[in-house]
């Protein structure tokens, strides 16, 4: 069985409720059952945190262990050199997901400083994005 985290950071534990015109109505602990469902040979842990030490933390705790990270890090993306050296320092692969096109948004989200470290990315896909890097995991 394939172990998976998903770390989830800033203002994503709004789901459902933040700007749904750019992350739709669904509460994101509606779409992990449904991937839970989805992904029976799967171990789905998810883990969500506006803290980014707390996030730190749950990528050093998982990232030896675990078969695949799906980091959607929020606004730490653009910001975070130390999410950046957390994703080097572990051997777990992390595949960075965000919601909605960050290319077509605000020109500050075009720069992420996380993609460098990670596997690869996903965007612009919904929710979807998680499916599609979870599958990423599987096809290893």
């Amino acid at each position: 069985m394939k172990k998976i985290q998903i770390i989830n950071g800033p203002n994503l534990n709004l789901l459902g409720a933040r700007e749904p015109s750019v992350y739709g109505n669904k509460p994101f602990e509606t779409y992990l059952e449904e991937m839970r469902a989805a992904y029976p040979q799967c171990e789905i842990s998810y883990f969500q945190s506006n803290i980014e030490g707390e996030m730190i933390n749950k990528i050093h705790e998982t990232g030896f262990s675990f078969d695949g990270i799906i980091l959607n890090a929020g606004a730490y993306t653009h910001t975070s050199i130390a999410l950046h050296d957390a994703i080097k320092a572990v051997t777990t692969p992390v595949v960075e997901i965000h919601i909605s096109n960050v290319h077509a948004r605000e020109t500050f989200r075009h720069q992420s400083l996380l993609s460098a470290a990670c596997k690869g990315v996903i965007l612009g896909f919904g929710m979807d994005s998680y499916r599609l890097a979870l599958e990423s995991f599987l096809q290893t």
